[in-house]
């Protein structure tokens, strides 16, 4: 269930022609990286260096949904926010729309789990991860 209240973190990106497949527009690999892309770029900026090296997320699982295709040019946002943490797990939500007119393209839900970086097993998820993530950063 998402948590509409958690602090919804945005950035932008353009499509390139790398970007595109033979059907000519963004393959839907390109997505999955959007996707985690937006998550990074959350994270990067709720904790920067010197603080971020405590931790390592992983990725359980992804669920894509596509809505719409993207073009080669096209300026993309992706907005993320998270949802429901338990133990060493957090679902994170990730919206892509196009700038120009606010059509969304995809929406993905991701189950991520924080891992110790010295054993890299799994580590619960500290209150004040939880509070830095659902808050306002940058």
């Amino acid at each position: 269930m998402e948590n509409n209240s958690a602090f919804r973190f945005s950035h932008t990106f353009t499509v390139t022609e790398a970007d595109i497949d033979e059907l000519g527009h963004a393959n839907n690999v390109q997505y999955v990286r959007w996707v985690q892309d937006t998550a990074g770029a959350h994270w990067l900026t709720a904790y920067p260096p010197g603080e971020r090296e405590a931790y390592i997320w992983v990725v359980l699982e992804h669920r894509i949904r596509y809505h719409r295709p993207s073009f080669a040019g096209e300026e993309l946002r992706g907005t993320t926010w998270i949802g429901e943490i338990r133990g060493a797990q957090c679902q994170r939500f990730v919206r892509i729309e196009r700038v120009s007119d606010g059509v969304l393209l995809c929406e993905a839900e991701t189950q991520w789990v924080l891992l110790d970086p010295k054993s890299q097993r799994p580590k619960r998820i500290e209150e004040a991860v939880v509070q830095r993530l659902w808050g306002p950063v940058g």
